[in-house]
């Protein structure tokens, strides 16, 4: 018999199994062959030819870790026999590479979608109301308000959703800056006609310092809420959110990707996720900032050991630098708490396959494409220009997506291979990366990437852009009629 395997790099000396392999079976690549010792699971890989300990493995063109010991051909490459060669910070050095542009999308291919066209020219893919605790305390409290509005409003928005989280009470400094960002960055979403912010009255997040961090422009749309100062809160509340939507009554309009901003992120990865959908999200990328749309990446501990192809993709030497910047701070940060470097994938990424961060990262980097980083943004900041636009967040699921809505995201693009029922403040299209998952979990998978190995990535992306654009004018995401709609908030430094 044989097993189906791929190599994606000429220079790769592993190919990663398509399917279940058994010993003995033999392992087809190009016109050269190896037979497997032992069993090996779909998603992980084989060595093509033998290996020397010492010896760098090589896939995506480029070096995933060396081995350990010597490995010889056809033998599975994994946690025995192969480890990182990240350590700490680096220099790096300019290095652009030749810009690409990619090809016009195919005639039939979807490049519009119906959106909200808000004042400020920005275009919401959601007209809803959103209700932000400024602290834990009233987190229950935000909830009932929305769930006493969300019951009387009938279709004048799209819905009234309460984005929970335990802090803004006993933090300091930096870490309170950290949550204040984030909540007053997504009081300014396009996705929400009108926001309303519920506070206790005695938290360190105060209401008034919140709105001092959102423009002038947004406040109009925004109501304020103590409820230590309220007789009854949740009717008062309600009353203030039936106020924003009559408000915020709107229809919409046709729209092209120009007006697209999407968050491309990955979770609960496997060996098959590098090779299938975030190459296909990649596309997707590419079609959204060809358009003039925006694209952000985030994730940044999950660009270890491929951060040198997105420095290469700078826009200029500034935002090299700021790349340059955010990478190595963010080795410090995992270094100053004694952490290292390399301490990724988590275990569901090693069942599915992937052995180190290098091969991970040079995975997770597709879902960008090939576009110029256009711009390099702060945690909890706001995108500010077309293109693709690298955003600091750590690689956790709930806290990089909130980010990435937080950026201004109207459209989540979120590769898995293990599954995962998470959604988030804005449309969340779960992409699986195989089709065993997609077929096992339809409630949690919106699109199965798996196709790619059958039909090919032509016909994927027509069908995704597709889907993206469905979603984009009102179709709900598998996340979406779960219920599920999270955020989560970036802590780092110390509670009173």
């Amino acid at each position: 018999m044989t097993a189906r395997a791929l190599r994606i790099d000429a220079a790769d000396n592993v190919a990663t199994l398509l399917d279940d392999g058994h010993d003995g079976e033999h392992v087809m690549v190009g016109d050269a062959g190896v037979a497997l010792r032992g069993d090996v699971a779909r998603g992980h890989k084989v060595a093509l030819a033998a290996v020397a300990a010492g010896d760098a493995l090589i896939k995506y063109g480029a070096p995933i870790g060396r081995a350990t010991r010597a490995i010889a051909a056809g033998e599975h490459v994994h946690s025995d026999n192969l480890a990182t060669a990240l350590s700490g910070t680096l220099d790096y050095h300019y290095q652009p590479a030749p810009r690409t542009v990619p090809a016009v999308a195919a005639p039939g291919v979807a490049t519009q979608f119906l959106g909200y066209r808000r004042a400020d020219g920005r275009v919401g893919t959601r007209n809803e109301i959103w209700i932000l605790p400024t602290v834990g305390c009233v987190a229950r409290t935000a909830e009932r308000i929305a769930a006493r509005a969300a019951a009387t409003l009938g279709d004048a928005v799209d819905g009234v959703h309460a984005f929970t989280h335990p802090f803004g009470c006993s933090q300091l400094g930096h870490d309170l800056d950290g949550t204040r960002a984030i909540l007053a960055s997504l009081a300014c979403h396009p996705n929400a006609g009108g926001v309303l912010i519920v506070g206790l009255g005695c938290e360190n997040n105060q209401i008034k310092a919140l709105l001092e961090e959102v423009p002038a422009w947004r406040r109009p749309a925004i109501r304020t809420l103590v409820t230590q100062l309220s007789g009854d809160e949740v009717a008062e509340g309600a009353a203030m959110v039936a106020e924003l939507a009559e408000a915020a009554r709107c229809e919409r309009s046709a729209v092209g990707l120009d007006a697209l901003v999407l968050g491309v992120k990955c979770g609960g990865s496997d060996g098959l996720s590098g090779l299938t959908a975030n190459p296909l999200v990649g596309r997707i990328s590419d079609r959204v900032t060809a358009a003039g749309g925006q694209v952000i990446l985030t994730e940044i501990p999950e660009i270890f050991g491929a951060e040198q192809l997105l420095m290469n993709r700078a826009a200029d030497e500034r935002v090299f630098g700021a790349i340059v910047g955010l990478v190595n701070d963010f080795k410090q940060y995992f270094l100053d708490h004694g952490e290292p470097v390399s301490d990724n994938p988590s275990p569901g990424n090693v069942a599915g396959g992937i052995t180190t961060l290098e091969e991970k990262s040079l995975g997770a980097v597709q879902k960008a494409g090939r576009a110029a980083v256009a711009d390099v943004i702060g945690y909890g900041e706001r995108i500010g220009v077309a293109g693709l636009t690298l955003l600091e967040a750590p690689g956790n699921d709930a806290v990089s997506s909130t980010a990435l809505a937080a950026a201004g995201a109207t459209v989540i693009l979120f590769t898995t291979g293990r599954g995962t029922p998470l959604g988030f403040p804005v449309p969340t299209i779960k992409i699986s990366s195989n089709s065993d998952l997609a077929r096992r979990k339809p409630g949690w998978i919106d699109f199965d990437a798996g196709s790619v190995l059958d039909n090919g990535f032509d016909a994927a992306e027509g069908v995704l852009l597709d889907r993206i654009s469905a979603i984009a004018s009102g179709a709900e995401t598998a996340a979406e009629r779960n219920g599920e709609r999270e955020i989560a908030i970036w802590k780092r430094g110390v509670t009173l």
